[in-house]
């Protein structure tokens, strides 16, 4: 048996809180909200990346977006495409070279790295800068990591816990869905 008590779980919780509530993001996140239906608005879309965990935030957000919010948007989390490139290009280049062959202008680019120094997502991040795509980050740990350097907004999460930065992400992107929707609560 554990010691975990009430306690315990009450102090992790309101790590939550500290990080999701932290209103110095709030202005980021409409930011972005913007940024997304513009694209949209253009006939442009949304593309979401990261690694393990932020890689399965990229696949429900961009499902999300789409199905909820009306924005078209993509994930590269196919493995055929993940090998692929990886196998031709090198996995540090193989984000970089699927916004070579996906990406159009206006497009939106959005990285997602716990650590923000994820060498194949700061690729991507310097590829999105050379092609003009919008980009936005999502990064947390250390506030002076790389990639919190590279968007043009850059949403950054105060904790050096893996879960509470991945789930903080999360919570954030599933946030700009449903005020892009207008609602909270709506049927599937």
């Amino acid at each position: 048996m554990s010691d975990i008590s009430v306690d315990w779980i009450e102090d992790y919780l309101n790590r939550y809180k500290r990080t999701i509530f932290n209103k110095s993001v709030y202005g980021d996140l409409l930011k972005t909200k913007e940024l997304f239906e513009n694209s949209n608005k253009f006939g442009d879309k949304v593309i979401l990346a990261g690694n393990g965990g932020s890689a399965a935030i990229a696949s429900h957000c961009s499902v999300d977006l789409t199905k909820n919010a009306g924005i078209k948007a993509i994930n590269f989390n196919e493995v055929d495409l993940i090998t692929c490139f990886a196998n031709d290009y090198g996995y540090d280049q193989w984000i970089s070279k699927a916004l070579d062959f996906y990406s159009n202008d206006n497009d939106t680019v959005v990285l997602i790295s716990s650590s923000g120094k994820s060498l194949n997502i700061l690729k991507a991040a310097k590829r999105a800068k050379e092609k003009n795509l919008n980009l936005v980050t999502f990064s947390g740990f250390n506030s002076s990591n790389p990639l919190r350097k590279e968007g043009q907004i850059n949403c950054w999460v105060n904790s050096k816990a893996y879960n509470i930065v991945e789930m903080t992400h999360h919570i954030w992107l599933l946030t700009i869905v449903d005020m892009i929707k207008g609602s909270a609560e709506y049927s599937a």
